[in-house]
Parts: structure tokens; sequence; C-alpha cells
């Protein structure tokens, strides 16, 4: 107890002795772990970043019919499917939708004629709270609208028309538009959608009971979208389970969305952590240049607690302890700040905060006090130190 009472206290005196220099390494090690932790948590945040901006886009695994049909009828396959996809176990924020295609008539009060129109009725069947999508800075949700009443009193239920139908039909928000298939007829009122950029531009979304009724298909649907959020290993092995539990189904992804974001995220992944390694170095040689004068000036010290008994293992554990404890302060003090500067950098640079992680706080003090316990190398030259030479002036 004694002995570790004075090792303590010879580390505080340490540090009084050259406040100016161990100043500058604390501001060394602090700057050092600042980065460190700013990049570290944009890499981090950037992975959960990458898998909720693409699941914005929308569908990335697709279950759709296994046969095909010489016909030219398009394949379809059964609602209960549908059962097995919402029962199945799905990654957390998930979202799927049943779908049933077909070409109708559309006619409408403004329109003198009618025109043949994609039809996709749809149906929510997994959803995380709500299912919304957003795309160029407008939300709209894909859930059940409250029906509006005509003009002759019928209920009819909204038809969400893409932005390039609603203008080949010229249609307004309310107007009665009128669906018709081989002699069967949906009515509904009109929902116009801003453009979207795809396929829904030139599509009329309505519920899926109606296109069933409207194509005489009871009970049957083209195929299911999913919206399967995280990374693209977790994607994979989703897919492998669902086919394997569908084996009636075709199960497979969108290739384009996956391996998108796995470039994007290998290639701000790989630039983040070399950048983090380039400045751990640099810090490393900063934190090593000003250890050295500090070497330099403590031989006396080092000489005098050699001439009064003091093991050479006992006196390097002096300064490594100093070390670790610049580490500690420089840490702790610079990767909280590196958070903060992580989240000015996010909303400055990609227009987004970065959300704190609380994984980079302790992983940047940790990496802050090993470079300071490495960069502290050239103290080891003070275990070579004479007592005799010392006093004799001659180190």
């Amino acid at each position: 107890m004694p002995d570790r009472k004075m090792f303590w206290r010879i580390v505080r005196r340490l540090f009084i002795a050259q406040r100016g220099r161990l100043l500058v390494i604390l501001l060394a090690l602090g700057a050092g772990a600042a980065l460190t932790a700013a990049l570290l948590n944009l890499q981090v945040d950037a992975k959960s970043r990458l898998t909720t901006e693409f699941r914005v886009f929308g569908t990335n695994v697709v279950v759709a019919p296994r046969e095909t049909n010489a016909s030219s009828a398009a394949p379809t396959m059964d609602e209960l499917v549908a059962k097995q996809v919402r029962e199945f176990p799905a990654p957390p924020h998930t979202s799927a939708t049943s779908n049933l295609y077909l070409v109708a008539d559309v006619s409408s009060a403004a329109s003198r004629s009618s025109v043949k129109a994609v039809i996709a009725g749809k149906r929510v069947i997994v959803s995380s709270q709500r299912v919304i999508i957003e795309l160029q800075g407008v939300a709209r949700t894909t859930a059940s609208v409250a029906p509006s009443t005509g003009e002759q009193g019928e209920n009819l239920a909204p038809c969400f028309v893409g932005f390039k139908a609603a203008q080949q039909l010229h249609l307004q928000s309310g107007d009665r538009m009128v669906l018709q298939n081989a002699g069967r007829e949906e009515a509904c009122r009109a929902a116009p959608m801003p453009a979207q950029g795809d396929e829904a531009d030139s599509q009329i979304q309505i519920a899926l009971d109606a296109a069933q009724r409207l194509a005489n298909l009871p009970g049957r649907i083209s195929l299911i979208e999913l919206s399967v959020a995280g990374t693209p290993p977790e994607i994979r092995s989703y897919i492998a389970s669902l086919a394997q539990n569908i084996p009636g189904a075709d199960v497979h992804g969108l290739r384009q969305f996956t391996d998108a974001e796995t470039k994007i995220y290998n290639r701000i992944s790989g630039l983040l952590t070399a950048t983090t390694i380039l400045v751990l170095a640099l810090t490393a040689l900063c934190v090593m240049a000003a250890m050295t004068n500090v070497a330099m000036e403590r031989k006396n010290d080092v000489g005098l607690m050699k001439a009064i008994g003091g093991a050479t293992r006992r006196v390097l554990r002096l300064f490594l302890a100093e070390a670790a404890l610049l580490g500690l302060a420089g840490g702790l003090i610079g990767a909280a700040s590196g958070i903060l500067l992580s989240i000015w950098l996010g909303k400055t640079v990609f227009g987004v905060a970065a959300r704190p992680r609380l994984i980079v706080y302790p992983v940047s003090v940790a990496l802050t006090i090993l470079v300071a316990i490495i960069s502290a190398y050239p103290l080891r030259r003070l275990a070579s130190v004479s007592p005799a030479s010392v006093f004799r002036g001659e180190a």
C-alpha cells in the first residue's frame, strides 16, 4: 500500500513538472481522438443510413409464381402464399404487399373515350406500423383511405392514379373513374399521385379485392413485393430461408438494389477506415516526437530513481501510466468532441445529421489509450540510463 501511494504520487508530480509539454501531447491525443470518433461515427451511421435510404426506393425482394403458362394469360398464384409470407419471421421494419396486375379500359367524365391502362391491385400484408413511401420529399401512405360519396350517393373507394396516367386521362382529384374488363366494371374516385420516375407513373392502383373482381381471379395474386431492411448478407439469408419455406413460389431479390448498396457502403467504409488509420498513425508520430523530448529531459530523474533503489521495470511503469492517463484524458475529451463533429459533418456534407452511436465512444477512447502507450516507446531509452553517468554529468 505505501508503494502504491508513492507510485501515484510520483505520477502526479510528473504531470506537474512538465505541464507545457504534456499539454501539447494531450492536445495531439485529443485531436486524434476527435477525428477518430467522428470518422467511426460516420462509418457506423452510414451502414444504418444506407440500409434505411435504400428501403425508401421500395421493393428489394419479390415472391412470384414459379409456373409459366403457355397461354397469353399472365401466371398467378394462390393468395395463401401471402399468408405464408406474413407468418414467416421477418427482420424489423419489413413491409410486404400483395399485387395483382391486369390491363383494363379506363374512362372518366373528363376523358372522351376509354383508355387502356395497367391496373395494380394492392394489399398490405406485412407492415411495421405504417407502410410509407418517401420520394422527392413527398410522403404518402398505401393504407386504405376513407371512401368518398359520389353525386348519386354511391360510396367510392379511392384509386391512386400515376402521374402519366392522370395526365393522359385529364384527371383531377376526386373525379369519378370507371374501370372495365371483359364486361366487369369497378368505379372509384381518382387520387392523382406525384411523379415517381418509375412504372407506377403509368399505373392505377386500387384495392386488391376490386382488382380480383375486375380480373375475375378471386383469391389469386400476381406477385408479392417486399421491402426488407438489413445488410445485403442479412437480406440474402432471409431470401434463402423464405424460399425454403415457400417451395411453390419463386423468391428472389432485386440485385440492382442489394449490389448497389454493398458497393456504396464498401467504398464509404474503406475510405473512412483508411482515413481513421492515417489519423491514428499521424497522432502516434506527433506524440512519439514529444515523448522523445520528454525522455531526453528526464534522464536525471531516472538516474536519481535508480540510485535510491528504484527498479528499471518500476520506473518504466511510471511513464507508461503517465502515457495511459494522457490517452484516457485525451480520449474522453476528444471522443465527445468527435461525435459532435460527426453530427455537424453529416449535416453539412451529406445533408443529414449523423446519429451519435454509443459504441463509437468507448472504441475511440480505447484506441487513443493504445496510441498513447505505443507512442511512449521512446521512454524505453530511459531503461539504459546509468546513475553513475548521470551524476558525473555524462548522460
